[in-house]
């Protein structure tokens, strides 16, 4: 009897250990086949995920139950990334390119093109497409965007290494171009503004932070961390002053760091964890003080065998604490 009573135990305990597994983050799951997103924002007043597309070039929105629509979309747009709502919560900013992943590349586009276009979120019309190609000569990927306090724009070239302005009237204008910017590939590609009067940038292919003055483009100085941020991607400063950092490219995590030394330095406070299970994290925006992450799936596009996507995901970020290190006796 005393074996039976082993046995059954035995098997609650392991169906116990099974239902006890951590689960991957709440995700919001739509439907856009080949999109590819890459960039998010949330807008809290319609309530929706706005979302671009690295393969078709679409701009949509997303509802909190999966339901995916078209918000804007033309001919001539080859690839959207990063996107933003401008402060006055009436426009979506989004950055045109052709870069690498596109249906509908062509020779006359491919690293060429590098457009922000301005969208009426009531109407769903176009109300600006500004031209960046000529900013700056070479290839071009325009990559992330950020706003300062004044509304103006700020937009990552992350094949150009440089970072354009688009002021109030939709005038553009070469920003930041320093050396430090330049590596071969993807280099600087997410952007935060801070209220202090700087701008956060990250580079893809060293992992580094910069920090860039607005009143002084031309001081860029490298953030010192702890460590590499390779693949990363996205950036999203929130409240209490923290950094999100979107890492992708084989690592797919999410890092939050925080500055006391007015951002010279960052620690890492606390990250997402592996069983999250994110799939090439991309872009981040924030709902009501959360941390919502687009998973943009880019390992399949570098995959010539694997069949387009259909289902993307929108997925939360839950942070763990990173313990802090035990001080020397």
């Amino acid at each position: 009897m005393k074996i039976y009573h082993y046995i059954f135990f035995g098997l609650v305990l392991i169906a116990g250990c099974k239902v006890l597994q951590p689960e991957p983050t709440q995700r919001i799951t739509f439907t856009a086949e080949d999109s590819y997103p890459e960039g998010i924002a949330y807008d809290n007043s319609r309530n929706l995920y706005y979302v671009s597309s690295a393969r078709l070039g679409t701009i949509g929105k997303v509802t909190p139950a999966g339901a995916y629509s078209t918000l804007y979309s033309d001919n001539s747009l080859k690839s959207s990334y990063g996107m933003k709502i401008h402060p006055d919560g009436r426009r979506l900013y989004v950055c045109i390119g052709d870069a690498n992943y596109s249906k509908f590349t062509s020779s006359d586009t491919r690293t060429k093109m590098a457009r922000l276009l301005i969208i009426d979120l009531e109407s769903g019309k176009m109300l600006s497409d500004v031209d960046l190609s000529g900013l700056k000569a070479g290839k071009h990927f325009p990559n992330d965007l950020t706003f300062d306090d004044a509304g103006n724009a700020y937009i990552t070239d992350s094949f150009a290494h440089s970072i354009y302005k688009i002021d109030a009237n939709a005038k553009a204008s070469l920003f930041a171009n320093d050396e430090k910017f330049v590596t071969e590939g993807i280099g600087i590609n997410g952007i935060a503004f801070h209220k202090s009067g700087f701008l956060i940038v990250d580079n893809s292919a060293t992992g580094m932070l910069y920090k860039v003055m607005l009143n002084n483009p031309k001081n860029v100085e490298r953030i010192k961390t702890d460590q590499f941020f390779l693949g990363a991607d996205g950036l999203l400063l929130s409240a209490g002053d923290s950094l999100t950092v979107v890492v992708n490219g084989g690592n797919d995590k999410i890092f939050k760091l925080i500055s006391t030394d007015e951002w010279k330095s960052v620690k890492l406070a606390a990250t997402t964890l592996i069983i999250d299970r994110f799939t090439y994290p991309a872009t981040a925006t924030l709902n009501e003080g959360q941390v919502w992450v687009m998973n943009a799936r880019f390992n399949e596009l570098l995959d010539s065998n694997a069949v387009p996507s259909k289902q993307f995901a929108i997925q939360k970020a839950v942070f763990k604490p990173v313990p802090k290190p035990k001080e020397k006796q």
